[in-house]
């Protein structure tokens, strides 16, 4: 959908072009919407966010940015425009709005009281960090800049402590700028956005996980040994001064939920067509360039119909390899990460490691081995 630029929307709502051609035909374009900066056109200084000076609305573009956190959100959400109002920073979810059905109420409204659901909360948490902006007159939201910072983290291999420090430098050299305090409250503030994971204790011997109904089990039921770092099984220990020290499992694994990650896929526009590829653009002419075009992709169709029958199923490679974390070649410790890759995708875009699922992650410091299956199970 766009930005109709009717006299009666005036770039604020959103339709789909069959209907702004009708409003386009009946209403009429606005008046002094001579640069089609809401439509992709560019100004004299090269970018899509300076007004012409005519147009009557200059309030709504003083809210106007230059980063897409809006088309993220809607697309990591699925919470897409149909005639609604777009985000402005005027229009906020009161606390009795019915966010169930996804209202916008005007500052001072009420709506009828409805609680949200866990998923509409994070999305509207995360609307007003993109509505907040990194300082006054910043073209940037605080989201913007949290979520460039930590991609910069996670390409550099920064340390947590070296990125607390990091921040710490910066709110000391622009106090007036809406920094967070340390790598923890960076993280809390993008974690709505599905960058968790699950953490799942293991067996030192990885006989088991401590997972649904053995969730609660101090000592593993195959080998005895226990579950924990010392051989108490209270949750919390303390020491020879009294105080308290909570205690460390033996072995952890960190699992990412697969379900989530495949609805996002469908969720983005970007995406979703993309998902169908292997059965609408797919060119079947008995070469091999994508898996579909082969015997176990064919034979796998024909003995599950139902599945084949819809191109939306998703079909994903497993791969699992270990490597040593900490970069020492005398050190003997391998992790194993645990990625999927989408096969549904086109083979350009399916191995780009932008497209790969990380899945979960083993802990070492030794291979699992056989064992591996013992993890797989959150997964499979």
């Amino acid at each position: 959908m766009i930005l109709c630029p009717c006299k009666k929307c005036g770039n604020i709502y959103w339709h789909f072009p069959e209907v702004v051609y009708e409003h386009l035909i009946v209403d009429g374009f606005i008046r002094g919407y001579k640069k089609w900066i809401f439509h992709g056109e560019c100004t004299s200084n090269g970018t899509s966010s300076t007004i012409n000076p005519t147009y009557p609305d200059t309030d709504y573009h003083q809210h106007v940015r230059q980063d897409d956190m809006e088309d993220m959100l809607r697309d990591a959400f699925n919470m897409h425009s149909h005639g609604e109002q777009s985000f402005l920073p005027d229009f906020i979810i009161s606390e009795d709005c019915n966010i169930g059905e996804n209202v916008f109420c005007e500052t001072g409204t009420s709506a009828p009281n409805e609680e949200p659901n866990e998923e509409a909360a994070n999305f509207y948490n995360l609307l007003n960090e993109m509505n907040e902006e990194l300082y006054e007159g910043s073209k940037y939201s605080k989201l913007f800049f949290c979520i460039r910072l930590f991609h910069l983290k996670c390409l550099g291999g920064w340390t947590g402590n070296s990125f607390t420090m990091l921040l710490e430098f910066l709110r000391e050299m622009f106090p007036f700028a809406k920094i967070p305090q340390s790598c923890q409250d960076m993280k809390r503030l993008i974690k709505d956005l599905g960058f968790g994971y699950d953490k799942i204790h293991s067996c030192l011997n990885d006989c088991m996980l401590y997972w649904g109904d053995q969730k609660n089990q101090q000592s593993c039921h195959v080998c005895g040994k226990s579950r924990w770092m010392n051989s108490n099984t209270e949750d919390v220990n303390t020491d020879e001064g009294g105080a308290q020290l909570r205690k460390k499992p033996v072995k952890v694994l960190r699992y990412f939920p697969l379900k989530p990650r495949l609805q996002r896929l469908f969720m983005s526009s970007k995406t979703a067509e993309s998902m169908r590829w292997h059965n609408d653009k797919r060119t079947d002419d008995g070469l091999l360039r994508h898996p579909a075009d082969s015997l176990a992709w064919k034979s796998f169709d024909s003995k599950f119909p139902s599945f084949a029958s819809d191109p939306r199923n998703v079909r994903l490679e497993l791969a699992a390899d270990g490597f040593n974390p900490f970069k020492i070649m005398s050190t003997s410790y391998s992790t194993w990460p645990v990625v999927l890759v989408p096969y549904n995708l086109p083979p350009w875009i399916c191995m780009k490691q932008s497209s790969s699922i990380l899945s979960m992650i083993i802990p070492g410091e030794k291979g699992p081995g056989n064992d591996i299956d013992i993890y797989l199970q959150p997964l499979i």
